[in-house]
């Protein structure tokens, strides 16, 4: 047998305080790692966690810049909206009926509901839950009165966007909604709040930045249990910039009264010499006050976003059958071609024919041999059939293009804008925006709708107000605008001069006289005194879509020298332009007439 020594140690007891050594030794440096990290790598970071414990910033909401008409009349603006709020897990429960039985007589509401709204917020742990949005003075005033006896009651403020005329230039002024929670996570970055409003349409979603202003608040330092210490400073908000647009407010009353008993339609009001807009309107519209509203019923949801009726559509900058309003672009497109000069004289007759279908003059008789000022005058489909069919497709386009068709038409709100079309050889070799290339081929029949502003032309309201501008102020093309706030960036492209020869454009005003003297728009003389000298043109379209006939008529006033200039655009409304649309900028040139 061997025996071991009784003063030799086993090894793994040797090794033992070795083993706790390097234990202490990793323990001790993972530490020291550790306090390197908080201390000096990611100092920055715990301290702001730590200020953020410690310090509160109670924010100060700013006030939106107003929206005022070009003589200073409000058209948005801000203001205090109350609310009946209960705080529910605070409620003191022994005084809480007779405070719901009181303001429910003093404010007359259903305690039905007051109790449902409580119960409601219990169950689902809510800080606040509102009783009654919106309170009118004389609600505030005897809450105020009674509020010593009511104090399971409070009334919270809130600063929200007031739209004093509702609906008037709905499309133009625009509305703001909260932003969401996906838009928070990079506007946070740019200063906005949770629950912040930012402009979705129009000039408030436009001028965005300009208007918004700057959030603003009070820092303190409070304890471990959230109670004020001290204030450590306040920054005021920064209210945000007025902006003053073009619109007049009388003008933009009488053209949203005169579309009223239309279905749907635009009206544009525009300065021809520099395109500063003085009213649009688009109708059906909507009330921009809906927007404000932290409930909003199911009816004027369905309304708004829901309805055939498309009330947030800017009917003035979408694209629609022109008909004979187009019929100047025709000429032009004769004239400018060489092909037809100005001392053409044509046979009208009933009717045409192009391809495999006979297409008729509107009186089915024709208006015997007539030059361009005549065919103007009397609108007559035969003479621009002709016209159109011998200068082509793409002289018609070339022209179309110089008057500011098939583009935007620079307006500040485009997003709202179609660009429309104008059809060319090229379009329909590519397929017609829905066939295969090659397969859709130029047709006879397409001139002839094109020469009369048919089919395969679409345009907007505001494109066929930028066209006649230039024949009224001589040549020149203007951008469409709303404020003036950019003048210094529209100085470049307000007037540019059109590639037409002044001796056609003449020769087009002058048939454009002949219209309201003794043509298709002489009704417009009628029933009036002392209107200065009128140009225009009527138009009847039939629609593309398949709908009844849109009504249009454009003029523009005093025929030389002109200040302003009418679009009157009624959609699907037939009986012809004469009787529909003209009568409405009648009305607007009869007002505008005694102002000035």
């Amino acid at each position: 047998m061997i025996k071991t020594s009784s003063n030799k140690k086993p090894i793994s007891l040797r090794r033992q305080p070795l083993v706790i050594l390097i234990f202490s030794s990793i323990s001790f440096l993972l530490i020291l790692f550790r306090l390197i990290f908080l201390q000096l790598l990611n100092y920055e970071s715990f301290k702001k966690m730590s200020d953020e414990n410690r310090i509160r910033l109670i924010a100060s909401q700013p006030i939106r810049g107003r929206i005022l008409d070009k003589n200073g009349y409000v058209l948005a603006d801000s203001r205090l909206k109350y609310s009946l709020i209960i705080k529910p897990q605070s409620v003191n429960k022994s005084n809480w009926e007779k405070h719901k039985l009181r303001i429910s007589f003093l404010l007359d509401i259903d305690s039905n509901v007051i109790q449902k709204k409580y119960s409601y917020g219990l169950k689902n742990r809510k800080l606040s839950v509102t009783i009654l949005d919106d309170l009118s003075i004389d609600q505030l005033i005897k809450f105020k009165e009674n509020e010593v006896n009511l104090s399971s009651f409070e009334i919270a403020t809130k600063l929200i966007r007031n739209y004093p005329y509702k609906s008037l230039a709905a499309h133009v002024i625009g509305y703001t909604q909260p932003i969401t929670e996906s838009e928070y996570k990079f506007l946070s970055k740019k200063g906005y709040k949770v629950n912040d409003l930012i402009g979705r349409t129009g000039i408030e979603y436009v001028y965005e930045d300009f208007i918004r202003g700057e959030w603003g608040g009070e820092m303190v330092e409070v304890n471990s249990v959230g109670k004020f210490q001290r204030s450590l400073g306040t920054k005021p908000p920064v209210q945000g910039n007025d902006i003053k647009l073009t619109i007049d407010l009388n003008l933009q009353l009488v053209a949203e009264a005169v579309l009223k008993d239309k279905k749907a339609g635009a009206i544009i009001v525009m300065d021809p010499r520099d395109g500063a807009i003085r009213a649009m309107v688009s109708r059906p519209n909507f009330d921009l006050n809906f927007f404000s509203k932290d409930f909003k019923s199911e009816k004027e949801y369905n309304y708004i976003f829901n309805s055939p009726e498309k009330p947030l559509f800017n009917r003035a900058l979408n694209a629609y059958d022109p008909g004979s309003v187009w019929k100047i672009v025709t000429a032009l497109a004769g004239l400018e071609s060489g092909k037809f000069p100005r001392d053409t004289m044509l046979d009208t007759k009933p009717c045409i024919t192009y391809g495999s279908q006979c297409f008729r003059e509107h009186n089915d008789l024709g208006f015997g041999v007539i030059g361009y000022e005549d065919a103007l005058r009397v609108s007559s489909n035969t003479f621009f059939y002709q016209v159109g069919y011998g200068a082509g497709v793409d002289e018609i386009h070339k022209i179309s293009r110089k008057l500011g068709f098939n583009s935007l038409s620079g307006i500040e709100i485009s997003e709202q804008e179609n660009m429309g079309l104008v059809a060319s050889s090229q379009w329909a070799k590519d397929g017609r925006g829905w066939g295969q290339p090659g397969r859709t081929p130029w047709v006879p029949e397409d001139i002839a709708s094109m020469s009369i502003g048919q089919f395969v032309v679409q345009v907007t309201p505001i494109q066929i107000a930028r066209a006649y501008a230039a024949i009224a102020n001589g040549g020149y093309l203007v951008t469409p605008h709303l404020t003036k706030k950019d003048v210094k960036s529209l100085s470049d492209k307000k007037r540019i001069p059109i590639d037409i020869d002044p001796q056609n454009i003449q020769l087009i005003k002058n048939g454009l006289r002949k219209v309201v003297e003794s043509g298709t728009g002489v009704s417009i003389n009628y029933g009036v005194t002392n209107l200065p000298p009128v140009s225009g043109k009527t138009g009847t379209a039939e629609d593309g879509e398949g709908g009844l006939d849109h009504a249009w008529f454009v003029c523009f006033s005093p025929s030389e020298k002109s200040e302003l200039l009418i679009v009157a655009f009624a959609q699907n409304t037939p009986g012809g332009g004469s009787v529909h649309a003209l009568p409405m900028a009648k009305e607007i040139l009869k007002y505008w007439n005694e102002k000035n």
